[in-house]
């Protein structure tokens, strides 16, 4: 990206009944006190993804994140790593959604899901945000679009409404870790149908797969 992006007008196009993905993006927090934690479970998909298809995810101003383009599963994508914050993810993505056309409906965004157990993953496409903040931004920030897709990333839920904020920005426990790591790479491998366009065998694929956490490791 080699010139100045407009991050504040939304990607305006008219909906597509089928698109292809063109851009998967990993939320989560920069920073060295946020690697590894719940919330930064997206990013570590996307990174992950991009070490086991040799690509070098590089730190790119322009589109406020870490970023990389290259052939996964035969198919030509761009990886994004938002380096905003999880609460202003939308300028990250509307910025590369804007300047490389990308509609909604071409993104594909990975991020914890508190409603989903650890060692699950889901596959979503449209609706609303759930009460993530990263999604909450991202929505208004595409023109209010909400037909992209997301795969959801269990992280489990702490019990209650009090806990969910401390409970996502700290560290899972060593078996909950085992587990989501597992339900990633069952999404790495379930992702080349959804490129290929056949969204409901990367579902059926997907949501087969449950990564029970091993009950005899301890924090």
């Amino acid at each position: 990206m080699s010139r100045k992006l407009t991050v504040t007008e939304p990607v305006a196009r008219a909906d597509w009944s089928v698109s292809a993905i063109r851009l998967i993006v990993g939320l989560g927090n920069p920073g060295t006190q946020y690697e590894g934690t719940r919330h930064n479970a997206g990013a570590f998909f996307v990174r992950r993804l991009a070490m086991l298809h040799g690509l070098t995810l590089s730190a790119d101003r322009n589109a406020l994140g870490d970023s990389a383009r290259g052939i996964v599963a035969g198919h030509d994508l761009r990886l994004l790593v938002p380096q905003t914050y999880m609460n202003n993810s939308g300028r990250s993505v509307a910025a590369v959604a804007s300047y490389y056309r990308v509609d909604p409906t071409e993104i594909l965004i990975a991020h914890d899901e508190l409603d989903i157990p650890p060692g699950e993953s889901r596959i979503k496409h449209d609706g609303g945000h759930g009460g993530h903040n990263g999604l909450r931004d991202i929505i208004p920030a595409l023109g209010n679009r909400k037909n992209f897709w997301r795969l959801r990333i269990g992280i489990g839920h702490p019990g209650s409404a009090r806990q969910v904020s401390s409970w996502v920005l700290s560290k899972a426990s060593t078996a909950d870790q085992i587990a989501i790591e597992a339900s990633i790479e069952s999404a790495i491998s379930a992702l080349p149908l959804l490129l290929d366009g056949d969204a409901v065998k990367a579902m059926t694929a997907l949501h087969s797969e449950h990564h029970q956490p091993p009950t005899n490791n301890e924090d």
